[in-house]
């Protein structure tokens, strides 16, 4: 037989995002979804309670149960939807974290499938089978408290039933139209079990996919962190902690370990000659520039303004100034004048390799006394120390 229960996975997947929402969170339009989503249920409690009166309908046409069981069933079930849909289309639900109040209605369903097994217990069994599966509904919304709390009021129900009465409850069979209405009892039961593992497949399919897309929504949450907005370079911070790891690194493999500041020309002029935004450009291009032309296990940041660190794993001083003069010709080779007609850019850098009495702070201020060296000497030219 097919009760209220089958309409509780007929939920938008989701609902699963609204769980955590309150109502003072609530957007608007997730407060309209609810209350779309809420009709869409009680929609499929009313077909359910249809469905099931039809099967009592099959058992008092056969005798078996009186004319007037279908007809208060249907009355029953359209008094307890009717009820939650007043509160639902007033708000209620809505100001609470379950606003579909799952554990008052399942509360209800079960008591009126207990009522109906005390009054009808010569059918019993289908209510019995229905009960379970309304709390097995339920259970896929309800906290465990919520749970714990509505198993021991079916438990109470249960034992008023079996232990405070002496009902027969059976299952009629003994006709042809009785063993009919018996199986499709059954078969609606379990057609209500493969929608509840259907609709549990779905959710946990949906949840995996929503993990998979919050995990690439983190990783790329700490990229921005740890970048550069203007140029997508590393940004300070996080250079400057590369630096630290470098640091360690090379001494614990004792390999050479190079950095460099580099610092773009006049570059106070180029914004005061072409304005802040072609100077961004600017700024954007260099980077694109460095980054196509050093080795995947190089790392590259802005330092401050138009300062950048270029950091140089592996690389003794003479190498890494060979690589540092080649960027510099790359970097004033290029096409500036696309920006502004005779735009022309270069950049000056101090190289320094790391020594055993280095901190990090010590090797930037070689590195810097490097830049000052260079720009001292006319710029667009590196210098070493």
């Amino acid at each position: 037989m097919s009760t209220a229960a089958t309409s509780f996975p007929e939920r938008n997947a989701a609902e699963a995002a609204d769980l955590a929402l309150t109502t003072a969170a609530a957007a608007p339009e997730v407060l309209a979804r609810r209350i779309r989503q809420r009709r869409q249920m009680y929609v499929g409690q009313v077909a359910s309670y249809l469905l099931g009166a039809s099967v009592l309908l099959l058992y008092a046409y056969d005798g078996v149960i009186s004319m007037g069981v279908p007809s208060l069933f249907w009355l029953g079930g359209l008094l307890t939807i009717g009820t939650f849909t007043v509160l639902s289309e007033a708000g209620l639900g809505d100001r609470f974290e379950d606003h579909y109040l799952t554990v008052f209605q399942i509360s209800a369903h079960m008591s009126l499938q207990l009522l109906f097994l005390l009054a009808v217990p010569t059918v019993g069994v289908a209510f019995l089978a229905v009960l379970f599966l309304i709390f097995a509904f339920g259970t896929l919304r309800m906290t465990p408290s919520q749970a714990m709390l509505t198993w021991g009021l079916a438990t109470c129900g249960l034992a008023l039933v079996f232990l405070a009465s002496d009902l027969p409850i059976g299952l009629p069979v003994t006709t042809q139209l009785q063993r009919a209405a018996s199986m499709l009892c059954f078969v609606l039961v379990i057609g209500q079990c493969a929608f509840l593992g259907l609709f549990g497949a779905t959710l946990r399919k949906i949840l995996y996919r929503r993990s998979i897309e919050l995990k690439a929504a983190y990783q790329r949450i700490e990229e921005l962190a740890e970048l550069d907005e203007l140029t997508g370079s590393y940004n300070r911070r996080c250079i400057m902690r590369l630096l630290d790891a470098e640091i360690e690194k090379s001494r614990q493999t004792s390999t050479p370990c190079a950095i460099a500041l580099i610092d773009l020309d006049w570059f106070k002029r180029i914004n005061d000659a072409h304005g802040h935004p072609v100077g961004d450009e600017v700024l954007r291009t260099f980077a694109i520039t460095i980054f196509a032309n050093i080795r995947p296990a190089d790392c590259f940041g802005r330092y401050g303004g138009e300062e950048f660190l270029l950091l140089l794993p592996g690389t003794d001083v003479d190498a890494a100034s060979r690589t540092l003069d080649r960027l510099r010709g790359i970097v004033a080779d290029l096409d500036w004048s696309a920006f502004s007609p005779g735009m022309r850019v270069t950049i000056s850098a101090g190289v320094v390799t790391l020594r055993d009495n280095d901190t990090a702070d010590t090797f930037l201020v070689r590195a810097d006394s490097a830049l000052y060296s260079a720009k001292a000497q006319g710029r667009n030219r590196i210098a070493t120390s």
